[in-house]
């Protein structure tokens, strides 16, 4: 692997440098360099070049896991240490953003609903867990929130809202929505995080009144809620690429 490194970087540095680097010789580089890749070598060159096209059809959103998943639906084996290990190798990583804007604000004195889910999103039929949380879009005009309500059986999104502020009337607004789409007969759950959004006395009436059993994730606890989060990271990985996709276009 260090000879295969020097090979990639000798038109940024010299070989002798890049040697001393790494604690070999330059002559032990060139003897790799003079009798050819072994197989294991050649594999990977194969398995590199499947990553970058993977990679790269995809926005450059992907990470290993999702990698290896799309390599093996083409009938490609590998490992998703093994593309981990290339990736890394070759400064291949998905691409996210890491600006933040909090969105939930549970200190509050309003009553707090008990976990009902415990973790388990596991389901077999829709209309049993419906999951609910609050993120913010960074749009040229300023902040815009995003409240959702997804079906956890499937991850359908069948109800959202969004608005400037966010206030109990964006919640009960993904919420109606959800409603008129799906009109339970039965009585699903709604689990969310304890904002003060979903803790408010109109959105609670608003649950009772159609026989919706409220759940709320433990305090501070990330992964109770873990699943409506990931559809938001998600989402905003592909704004952010459609609009550098945007502005590339404008120059073009």
């Amino acid at each position: 692997m260090k000879f295969q490194f020097i090979d990639r970087q000798k038109n940024t540095h010299t070989v002798q440098t890049l040697c001393q680097m790494f604690g070999v010789t330059s002559s032990g580089y060139y003897q790799w360099k003079n009798r050819g890749k072994s197989n294991r070598e050649k594999e990977n060159d194969f398995l590199l070049a499947k990553i970058k096209d993977t990679y790269e059809s995809n926005r450059c959103v992907y990470g290993s896991p999702r990698i290896t998943h799309a390599l093996k639906r083409q009938s490609i084996s590998c490992s998703q240490p093994r593309v981990a290990r290339l990736m890394r190798a070759n400064g291949i990583m998905a691409k996210t953003r890491r600006k933040f804007k909090a969105t939930t604000n549970s200190n509050h004195t309003l009553p707090v609903a008990a976990d009902l889910v415990g973790q388990a999103f596991g389901l077999d039929g829709s209309n049993k867990l419906w999951v609910g949380d609050i993120t913010y879009i960074d749009t040229d005009e300023g902040w815009l929130y995003l409240a959702k309500v997804m079906d956890a059986y499937n991850r359908e999104i069948i109800g959202w809202a969004v608005d400037k502020h966010m206030t109990k009337g964006l919640v009960i607004t993904a919420m109606e929505r959800a409603m008129r789409k799906r009109r339970p007969t039965q009585s699903p759950i709604f689990h969310s995080d304890r904002g003060s959004q979903y803790a408010s006395y109109a959105f609670r009436r608003l649950l009772t009144a159609n026989h919706i059993r409220q759940s709320m994730s433990g305090k501070g606890n990330c992964y109770d809620n873990a699943m409506a989060e990931s559809f938001f990271k998600t989402l905003k990985t592909e704004l952010i690429y459609q609009n550098k996709y945007q502005n590339k276009t404008r120059h073009i």
